[in-house]
């Protein structure tokens, strides 16, 4: 796929979504969509993710990340998009 039918959707989750496996299962589903970006806690509580990929499957993560792993309690998902940086694979950062 080139760059240009790529989309980046740089992504705030704010609510109880620290210690309840957010980040992994986030990881495992945007691998299971074949999504590509990274996912990290903020120091405030919040969730900050990038995924990078074809736009349905992109907006197919942003549309997930509302829910989250199933012991989750999100609030609010903040959605900014921007060009694609070529980003691969998923991973959690610390």
């Amino acid at each position: 796929m080139s760059e240009s039918t790529r989309t980046r959707a740089h992504v705030y989750v704010t609510g109880h979504v620290q210690g309840v496996y957010y980040r992994a299962t986030t990881r495992d589903t945007a691998r299971d969509l074949g999504v590509d970006g990274w996912v990290k806690n903020l120091s405030d509580g919040r969730v900050e993710a990038v995924f990078e990929g074809p736009r349905d499957d992109v907006e197919s993560m942003v549309r997930w990340c509302h829910d989250g792993s199933p012991m989750a309690s999100v609030r609010d998902v903040d959605v900014t998009y921007e060009e694609p940086d070529g980003v691969t694979g998923f991973r959690i950062e610390r």
